[in-house]
């Protein structure tokens, strides 16, 4: 039995080694097709993580109480947007994907839970796309707790969407990136190179994808001019502008 000053890391690849876990992803995860990142590569720039909720169309604060103190706090975003966006752009829905959950591709993860994943926080990449895989829940924390295998996942998905995070908090992360060399446990339907190959579990652009696209594209448009005014029109446009998005 471990003692209480084992590494969980340590006793875990006593176990099953790094290619082993990289080849579970690899042969389990759901990613969003090329094509339909290029449609629409954001999909809720209203929001990012701790972003407020509002109802009455943006006019007024969505209050959370608490049913034992009577306290309200306002209710915020935790993951709710950016696995509606992925969800959509798999060409799913929520009751189609139970015990999946969304992973972030690119973020400041902490084990220890003292770093704020500013990256997430970030209107330009909460809802991005490109930042994010579908994988069985149980699997995700090797994302959250890997930093071999989050590197893995990221050098796939730029090679796949042909972008990276450019957020200032993970250039010190992808020049790591750019200096790879263990591709001996990476896996082998995963592209080392820019549009080399598609990985397992890519989900083509359909027709109801492409609906799901334009319908959200005209949300967007209609809340930039009718929304209430807390709607967040500035972080809306710099998002918009960032991907050179048209509505």
């Amino acid at each position: 039995m471990p003692n209480s000053t084992s590494n969980g890391l340590d006793i875990l690849f006593a176990e099953i080694s790094l290619p082993n876990i990289a080849s579970l992803i690899e042969r389990t995860a759901r990613w969003v097709s090329p094509d339909t990142f290029r449609l629409l590569p954001l999909w809720f720039p209203e929001y990012a993580r701790r972003m407020p909720f509002y109802k009455g169309r943006w006019s007024e604060p969505q209050m959370n109480r608490n049913r034992s103190t009577g306290i309200s706090v306002h209710k915020a975003e935790g993951n709710r947007y950016a696995n509606e966006a992925l969800t959509l752009a798999l060409g799913l829905r929520k009751r189609q994907r139970p015990f999946w959950s969304c992973c972030h591709i690119w973020g400041v993860d902490d084990p220890y839970y003292q770093k704020s994943n500013s990256v997430v926080l970030d209107h330009k990449f909460f809802s991005c796309i490109g930042n994010m895989v579908l994988l069985p829940a149980p699997l995700k924390a090797f994302t959250d707790s890997m930093r071999d295998i989050k590197s893995m996942l990221c050098i796939c998905a730029r090679n796949l969407y042909g972008w990276q995070c450019d957020h200032p908090d993970v250039r010190e992360f992808n020049a790591e990136l750019d200096n790879w060399t263990d591709w001996s446990s990476y896996p082998g339907s995963w592209p080392k190179y820019p549009c080399e190959k598609v990985p397992l579990g890519v989900v083509p652009l359909t027709s109801e994808i492409r609906t799901s696209a334009e319908r959200r594209k005209a949300r967007i448009r209609d809340d930039l001019d009718r929304a209430g005014d807390c709607y967040p029109r500035d972080k809306v446009r710099e998002a918009l502008a960032y991907w050179k998005i048209t509505l």
